[in-house]
């Protein structure tokens, strides 16, 4: 509420109002527990690596389920909150008004908090759909669009509402954040029903990949750098005491990082069946990004000239100073890894997980923890309980970080190479793939003993807290803020700055954009042209121009056994360690198999490339192994390769295939034009007697009897599938899309 006074002496009518600072508290407390869990998640996968006996024999506690449930926590529930806790608190303050509505600030904080236990009971439960940072399913993805709308009517709201004429520079960023997330969101789940908590993509092979890669980049150009660069401009300046380095150098940083990195996330795709096209336009735009990111680290770490002194006794300036530096080396990172020849090393191999970790535990992570000791004080209004241990928490992340990133960038190269190496005779170095895994584990473990030392800084960062909130006063004083309402027309202020002479004067004086930053509905609109603009140059010629999709005519729909199987697959979230995409390098060939085509995947709602390889790539599995090594190795990977890291799958012999869901699941996908002919009335005869056909073959090569209704039958049906079409005659590219 606001109320409006005179101000004292100058007749001048001013507004009172106070701040929604509960807000702020709420989501400060959701961002460290729900942070701790995620990071404890990690390190129980992290383990799960070192040693499968940490997968615990279970099903909701395996690696596949759970590092869905990692990834989800530490990005959208531990970065998230960190963000609408520091979103809500400078908004407010930047714009000089309380939120818009406190309706809808409560209606977004708890829709979240609900999403993410949403996301923590059914991912455990292999409810996915498969697609990397966009795991939840339909239900969960519809309340997500829910509750983001509510939160961006807010903010638009709060900004329309205003009482500071300018849009600051963070605000820029939290509309770009904003709007972008709700773009992306939007287009890469949309998803045909098939159950309660089953869907498939509407995209399939080529397209979905592009569409889910095009999200997944971008979730993390929009979900984990705008929002935390907004954070950065209002809290660096705050923490450093002085103004940001430079207003032209964020406008050029701005409006460059929001029209690139929408264009780069292709290059996750090289080598793949991806059109060359389209991987090497996100390979020059991920480039050209070097120069945007490095304009944001320079201008926040600049902001600190003349204070550089006063990071030796503050912590909350370390915390700042490394998490902006290693946003900056994250960001030089990214445009190398993808330069082709790099990723054709890097890809798949551990030094990608390692390159996000130095995002997400030194960027997110740092600037969070900077940000939320800045914010003690004021928020619980007592002294922060110690800052030593502010400063002992900062010493034993920035030590974990080190011992986990070293680590695993070793790993990633050993990976890489030892997969590339061939010997004097030209053969694979190492051709059996888990000798590559075994000569892993001492990295693993050191790892284990970074993650350990990073969460042991969390709990520090929770004491702190939880003693300063307990330091508060009975009430909190909430101050009355008085300013002048926005004058209806515009009076142009007093500027030094020159108007500058032609066009190439008036772009350098920047006037234009203060013109813009007046106007907030127009400011997002352009963010919104900037986005989709340069989103529809690339997606528009993927689904339109058909030679991007040949179809290979030996290529059929899975039989709905095999769906049933290939489900299973994707409940279990063995992409998350198997790829099916072979790259056309020699030393992918000589292991795998012939190259994957892009019409080989022309049916896969989802594609199920993967990016990662815990375990060997799958493209070619069928017919590789006989059906009662596959049951056994299911039962106990261990029992046939004795370094499998692979968690044990021994209730597949005894769960029952759910015969009921394979109808709705071939029906679904009919509706997406796969053709399935008679499948869509006969599903269920067709599955049962092709999965008697195969348990009485496991029977008779010596294998357990009974096994015609149980789940592993299924997936073994699917595993035997895999690349088989191609090597049916005959294997013709032809033009046109699939059916």
């Amino acid at each position: 509420m606001s109320a409006a006074v005179s101000g004292a002496g100058s007749g001048a009518v001013l507004d009172e109002f106070t701040y929604d600072d509960a807000i702020v508290r709420k989501f400060l407390v959701a961002c460290f527990v729900w942070g701790l869990i995620g990071m404890i998640v990690g390190l129980l996968i992290a383990l799960q690596l070192a040693d499968p006996a940490f997968n615990l024999g279970l099903p909701i506690t395996s690696f596949g389920r759970l590092r869905p449930l990692h990834t989800n926590a530490v990005i959208f529930a531990f970065a998230g909150n960190a963000f609408f806790c520091g979103c809500y608190y400078s908004s407010q303050r930047l714009l000089k008004t309380r939120m818009f509505s406190d309706a809808l600030s409560n209606f977004h904080f708890w829709g979240w908090q609900a999403i993410i236990v949403a996301a923590a009971i059914t991912l455990p439960l292999g409810m996915t759909q498969a697609k990397e940072y966009a795991e939840l399913e339909w239900p969960i993805d519809i309340a997500i669009a829910v509750v983001w709308v509510a939160f961006a009517v807010n903010f638009v709201g709060t900004m329309v509402k205003r009482r500071e004429r300018h849009l600051y520079v963070a605000i820029w960023f939290y509309v770009a954040s904003i709007v972008t997330v709700a773009v992306l969101h939007i287009f890469n789940n949309l998803s045909v029903p098939a159950g309660a908590f089953k869907s498939y993509s509407i995209y399939a092979g080529v397209q979905d990949a592009f569409m889910q890669w095009w999200y997944g980049h971008n979730a993390v150009a929009f979900f984990l750098t705008t929002p935390f660069l907004g954070l950065m401009y209002y809290f660096m300046p705050k923490a450093a005491g002085g103004p940001v380095f430079s207003y032209r150098l964020s406008i050029l940083h701005f409006w460059s990082l929001v029209f690139l990195y929408i264009w780069a996330g292709p290059h996750h795709l090289h080598y793949t069946a991806l059109p060359e096209w389209a991987s090497t336009l996100g390979m020059i735009f991920s480039v050209m990004l070097w120069a945007p990111s490095w304009g944001g680290m320079i201008n926040g770490l600049l902001t600190l000239r003349g204070g550089w002194h006063k990071v030796v006794d503050d912590p909350i300036l370390k915390f700042f100073v490394v998490g902006i530096t290693a946003y900056g080396m994250s960001t030089f990172e990214g445009p190398m890894l993808s330069i082709k020849s790099v990723n054709a090393l890097a890809h798949y191999t551990d030094w990608i997980i390692a390159h996000v970790h130095t995002g997400a535990l030194g960027w997110n992570g740092f600037l969070t923890f900077g940000m939320v000791y800045w914010l003690l004080p004021r928020l619980f209004q007592a002294p922060l309980h110690s800052k030593k241990l502010a400063g002992l928490h900062f010493w034993i992340a920035t030590f974990g970080i080190i011992l986990y990133v070293v680590a695993i960038y070793s790993a990633g190269v050993t990976q890489g190479l030892m997969w590339r190496a061939f010997d004097e005779t030209g053969r694979l170095m190492y051709p059996d793939f888990v000798e590559t895994v075994a000569k892993l584990m001492p990295m693993y473990w050191v790892r284990v003993v970074g993650g350990s030392l990073y969460i042991v800084g969390m709990l520090l960062f929770g004491w702190n807290i939880l003693m300063t909130w307990r330091a508060r006063p009975t009430t909190y004083e909430v101050p009355v803020i008085r300013a002048a309402p926005l004058a209806k027309a515009y009076v142009p202020e007093p500027t030094h700055v020159p108007a500058g002479e032609g066009v190439i004067g008036r772009i350098r004086a920047m006037r234009y954009h203060r013109r813009w930053e007046r106007m907030p509905v127009f400011f997002t609109v352009l963010v919104v042209l900037a986005v989709v603009v340069a989103s529809l140059f690339e997606i528009l010629p993927t689904f339109l121009i058909k030679a991007n999709v040949p179809t290979i005519a030996s290529v059929k729909p899975y039989t709905p056994l095999e769906l049933y199987g290939r489900d299973m697959y994707i409940r279990e979230g063995c992409f998350n360690c198997h790829s099916q995409q072979i790259r056309p390098l020699r030393y992918e060939t000589e292991r795998y198999g012939e190259y994957s085509k892009p019409g080989e995947s022309v049916y896969e709602h989802p594609f199920l490339w993967g990016s990662r390889r815990i375990g060997p790539d799958l493209a070619r599995e069928g017919g590789k192994y006989p059906n009662l090594w596959h049951v056994r190795h299911f039962a106990n990977p261990r029992e046939l390769a004795a370094k499998s890291i692979m968690p044990a799958y021994a209730h597949f012999a005894t769960n029952t295939i759910d015969w009921d869901v394979i109808p709705k699941r071939v029906d679904a996908m009919a509706m997406l034009g796969v053709p399935y002919g008679d499948a869509i009335n006969n599903a269920v005869p067709m599955a049962k007697a092709q999965a008697a056909e195969l348990a009485a073959e496991v029977e008779r090569s010596g294998g357990p009897a009974g096994l015609a209704d149980r789940e592993v039958i299924a997936i073994v049906a699917y595993m035997q599938r895999l690349g088989r079409d191609i090597k049916s005659a005959p294997a013709v590219a032809a033009a046109g899309r699939a059916p």
